[in-house]
């Protein structure tokens, strides 16, 4: 369950007037009398301004003489926002403590601080500005969101991911959501000083990258299976030809020999997907040392076990379960809606050949993140797979909002261990 609470006195929201329908009116009344597309590609705050005062200062002589030179300030800040930025927005994406933004109509935004959403004052003129915003986003990249397609992913400049939903799908009018990326990435070192995992953890998933260990890191939505996927990449050795596959691109590895392949959704005539299942396939074409796919949620697991299974190890990717056991369920659901006929028992045999970790990432109630298992596919017994859990995370009560508990190490020789020692791996 998600923690809701007020914002926090430590950082404080954008404030919002009073009469925010007011000012919203008013930029309407300049909009109207604007040359807009003409200042689309001024970039200069300055000359926005000189260009907007003159004809914000005609409006009000006629229709708002009591507007405050405050007000006004306010109404040209918005206006070049809209231009230059994505509008209301703007100054949530430049707040470095917000990870999520969610739009769910014009008066109605919500944020993610630390794990904890809570609403802001920010507002919209009304569901076109809401609209506005989204399609400053998708055009640029050649994505698209109407009647006939309204649902989009995208990404901004910056690697945020976007979500965008229009009606008749959504019965609220546009809807709008932006995980935003962090211009500094999280390192190993990070994760352990915030508590998501310990620095034993920390060493044998190193040395299982390492060791070519194909890795499953499974979770929840928002649980930080993205961010995790990016700091275990890290540990893959600088001379690989690492291949990574996305929806949506959003993954940065910092070694010099990576190839970044994105999915695209059809065209306006319905035609030209390219799946992440195509993808994968062409990916074994490229001679890759390394797979990095960002999501598997559908048809592709087939191909990637096949791939884990011919040679491609140290492969990783995330998967939305709820435990490392719901994450093998998940993979045979996947591999079984591929409508290949293939038994139950050679279905697990696959997948326990492949896989050689998975772990669990949780959000916890506090908004805290944390490696909560970490388990070894061990092989098959009759028609299961065997897994055994080498870490979890035990919770044990709450302290001042904190979740505590502790991380407990299994006393158990992990198999990955032979192999840690044939390639000279110290753990």
């Amino acid at each position: 369950m998600k923690q809701r609470k007020p914002p926090s006195s430590e950082s404080p929201e954008p404030e919002a007037s009073s009469d925010t329908a007011l000012l919203g009116t008013v930029q309407k009344r300049v909009i109207n009398e604007l040359e807009v597309s003409a200042l689309g590609g001024v970039s200069d705050e300055g000359e926005l301004k000189r260009r907007i005062e003159p004809v914000l200062e005609v409006v009000c002589a006629r229709e708002f003489p009591n507007l405050t030179k405050f007000q006004k300030n306010q109404v040209v800040a918005a206006l070049i926002d809209d231009i230059t930025g994505l509008g209301p927005l703007q100054r949530l994406m430049t707040d470095e403590t917000i990870s999520e933004i969610m739009v769910n109509g014009p008066t109605q935004v919500y944020v993610e601080r630390r794990g904890v959403i809570a609403p802001v004052n920010i507002r919209f003129r009304d569901d076109d500005h809401v609209l506005q915003i989204i399609d400053k986003i998708v055009t640029p990249i050649g994505r698209r969101i109407d009647e006939s397609s309204p649902m989009v992913d995208a990404r901004l400049p910056d690697g945020s991911r976007v979500n965008a939903v229009i009606p008749p799908i959504s019965l609220k009018g546009p809807l709008l959501t932006i995980r935003k990326f962090s211009k500094i990435p999280l390192t190993i070192a990070n994760l352990i000083h915030l508590g998501a995992l310990t620095g034993e953890m920390a060493k044998f998933l190193e040395a299982a990258v390492i060791a070519e260990a194909n890795i499953i890191i499974a979770g929840g939505t928002g649980s930080g299976k993205t961010t995790f996927l990016n700091v275990l990449s890290s540990f893959i050795p600088q001379g690989d030809r690492i291949i990574t596959i996305e929806d949506a691109a959003e993954l940065q590895l910092h070694q010099p020999h990576v190839l970044s392949l994105e999915a695209r959704p059809v065209n306006i005539e319905g035609r030209g997907e390219i799946s992440i299942r195509d993808l994968v396939r062409n990916s074994l074409r490229m001679r890759p040392d390394r797979i990095v796919i960002g999501e598997v949620r559908g048809a592709e697991a087939l191909d990637m076990l096949q791939a884990m299974n011919t040679g491609h190890d140290g492969s990783l990717s995330t998967i939305h379960a709820n435990s490392c056991r719901d994450a093998l369920s998940r993979l045979e659901t996947m591999i079984l809606f591929t409508g290949i006929e293939l038994p139950l028992r050679a279905i697990r045999d696959q997948i326990a050949s492949a896989i050689d970790i998975i772990l669990f990432l949780e959000r916890l109630s506090d908004g805290s993140r944390r490696v909560t298992e970490v388990s070894e596919v061990t092989g098959t017994e009759g028609d299961v797979i065997v897994t055994q859990k080498l870490f979890h995370f035990e919770k044990k009560g709450k302290l001042n909002g904190k979740i505590l508990g502790d991380f407990h190490h299994a006393d158990i020789r992990p198999k990955l261990y032979d192999r840690f020692a044939a390639l000279g791996i110290s753990f």
